[in-house]
């Protein structure tokens, strides 16, 4: 497991970057004293909402270039993880009664709410029904018209992910028999839910972000403002290499140290303040927010999308098959609702509130290889990142 970083492996990780590390180490050191002999507080916190941010983080190390009382925390950034468990079960339940279920890889392993078998589309597979493996929509798109067969995709993603779904749709390249099972989540919301809930418990605030680099891609470093603009929270949108997340930390602090807070754009290279309008655009045409369930969070407002309306109602696989839409019951985070396994503490983990070490399950009854709780099964999920990788600190 990883700890710390010693000179040869940081020489390694940042190879050509290895002067701007060293400098933004420094600073970054600086800031952060000079904030905590000001403030005389014994922990400052900032929080990622990106899964492969997460795992930059804690791949190369990353925790341990930074002072220990800076505490780098993940949030909710792994789609996967916060997918709720009676969409895996009306999936399960489908694939067994010989629809066709295409969806992505990461998807397989990821569990119902019950602990019978099947509970998994893996598991359903090997129980005979027919699941799919795909790179991307439009193979399953493709696949579902050749075959003709009654099919479902099983949509799970963020912002990122819509824009394909929606030009699919608005180029009419969907095939009747091919359903959409619609799992679509959006960031910012759960972004003020997380914050709130940090508040409310009486937890160590938030003092700034590292927004997600390929959702801002899509809804644009504007769609940030919020966060400095009503909570005061400095916000950087990174880019994915290690020098981009230090260069983050950096800024946050600086922010901090000189008392404001704006929104940030350090992923120059792919991002704009407007996004992708095209993409935008599309998503808007198809698609409409509504209130959604997030796995281990409950609803939180306006967090999803819906197809619009009757033009594409026929494609809702939920509608198509009758199938009751899911409900959940009032769940405090740790599994007392109908969508986290026993013991599972994914519902604290994915919010910033708990640290995969904390819980029971974690690489005892929960591991890659056999994940339990939704943030062990995908390699963006907190759990799973800190399994294969370690804590990075």
């Amino acid at each position: 497991m990883v700890s710390t970083l010693n000179q040869n492996q940081i020489r390694y990780v940042f190879r050509q970057n290895l002067p701007l590390a060293e400098k933004l180490k420094e600073a970054i050191h600086s800031h952060a004293q000079e904030i905590k002999t000001r403030e005389n507080v014994e922990s400052i916190k900032i929080m990622n909402f990106c899964g492969t941010h997460e795992w930059t983080t804690t791949r190369y190390g990353i925790r341990s270039l930074l002072p220990p009382y800076l505490d780098m925390v993940a949030g909710p950034g792994c789609p996967v993880c916060v997918t709720p468990a009676p969409y895996v079960e009306a999936a399960v339940k489908l694939a067994l009664e010989g629809v066709r279920v295409y969806t992505y890889g990461d998807v397989l392993k990821l569990r119902g709410p019950s602990s019978g078998y099947p509970s998994s589309l893996e598991e359903a597979r090997s129980c005979g029904g027919e699941v799919r493996v795909v790179y991307s929509y439009l193979d399953a798109v493709a696949e579902a018209r050749k075959s003709g067969k009654d099919s479902v995709f099983f949509a799970i993603g963020f912002e990122t992910t819509a824009p394909s779904y929606a030009l699919s749709f608005r180029e009419g390249l969907v095939p009747e028999n091919l359903k959409f099972l619609n799992a679509l989540r959006l960031t910012p919301p759960a972004m003020r839910y997380t914050i709130k809930l940090h508040h409310d418990r009486g937890l160590l605030p938030i003092r700034g972000i590292i927004a997600p680099g390929h959702v801002s891609a899509i809804i644009g470093a504007s769609a940030w403002n919020f966060l400095p603009e009503e909570y005061r929270l400095p916000t950087v949108v990174a880019g994915f290499e290690p020098i981009d997340v230090l260069m983050a930390v950096a800024q946050i602090l600086l922010m901090i140290r000189e008392k404001r807070a704006e929104t940030k754009i350090e992923y120059k290279r792919l991002v704009r303040w407007e996004g992708n309008t095209y993409a935008k655009d599309a998503i808007e045409l198809i698609f409409e927010k509504t209130d959604a369930v997030w796995r281990g969070l409950g609803t939180i407002p306006q967090s999803g999308l819906r197809l619009k309306g009757e033009l594409f109602d026929r494609f809702d696989a939920l509608k198509y098959f009758g199938i009751p839409e899911p409900k959940l019951k009032a769940n405090d985070h740790t599994g007392s609702g109908n969508d986290l396994p026993a013991g599972c503490k994914c519902g604290e983990v994915v919010v910033g509130i708990s640290k995969p070490v904390e819980c029971a399950m974690f690489m005892k009854g929960c591991s890659p290889a056999r994940p339990w709780g939704p943030c062990m099964v995908s390699s963006e999920g907190t759990c799973n990142v800190w399994a294969r990788h370690g804590r990075g600190d």
